[in-house]
């Protein structure tokens, strides 16, 4: 895995297929473990995480990190990526032709990493890895087969930041996927302090 991996990264590094490319400080490819059992995906890197080359690094990177740590998860058991990996101007949304051009990498990210579980963080990315006719509002929380793997969508961590009462249904949303983890996942240990046997992470 770890020669295709690097492959791609190099390649995608590279990437012109858009126009995100001409304004773009760094291609923002993922961070965390290439080996992990549960995946996230976001919507596209900020000017943050564009001037940083990494995934989630802002105030919304800070929310997801605490929102991780709510159900004994951080970066070094997950997997963080976006649909697309260049900054789109002003933070908006990634335009479909855009979203076309890097899929690709996303997909081909999933099927080296092979989660057991994916989780989408916003409507962007569940539209996309779910349904084009997925409602956030609605179906946020839900369980899905997706080629076989798990997937679910939450609010993203900018939709919580602008409305914080989404808050309460975003964290029963966590549980939902922590008892998924407890329940799929073999080689992915949550540090959950009422487990005695669980070390906390060094």
């Amino acid at each position: 895995m770890t020669d295709a991996w690097e492959a791609l990264q190099r390649e995608c590094a590279r990437c012109q297929e858009c126009s995100l490319c001409q304004t773009r400080q760094n291609v923002v490819f993922g961070v965390g473990n290439p080996q992990a059992e549960l995946m996230l995906v976001g919507e596209g890197p900020g000017a943050h995480e564009d001037e940083q080359g990494i995934p989630f690094v802002g105030k919304a990177g800070k929310l997801l990190d605490d929102m991780l740590a709510m159900i004994g998860l951080d970066r070094t058991k997950v997997y963080i990526a976006n649909v697309v990996k260049c900054r789109p101007p002003g933070n908006r949304d990634p335009l479909n032709v855009e979203q076309d051009a890097c899929i690709g990498y996303l997909l081909r990210q999933i099927d080296l990493i092979r989660p057991k579980i994916l989780v989408c963080l916003g409507r962007i990315a569940a539209l996309r890895l779910i349904s084009d006719k997925f409602r956030i509002t609605k179906e946020h929380g839900l369980w899905f087969d997706c080629n076989g793997i798990r997937t679910t969508a939450i609010y993203h961590p900018s939709a919580l930041l602008r409305d914080p009462s989404k808050r309460p249904e975003s964290f029963d949303d966590l549980k939902s996927i922590q008892r998924e983890v407890l329940r799929i996942c073999t080689r992915t240990e949550l540090y959950l302090p009422w487990l005695p046997q669980q070390e906390p992470p060094a």
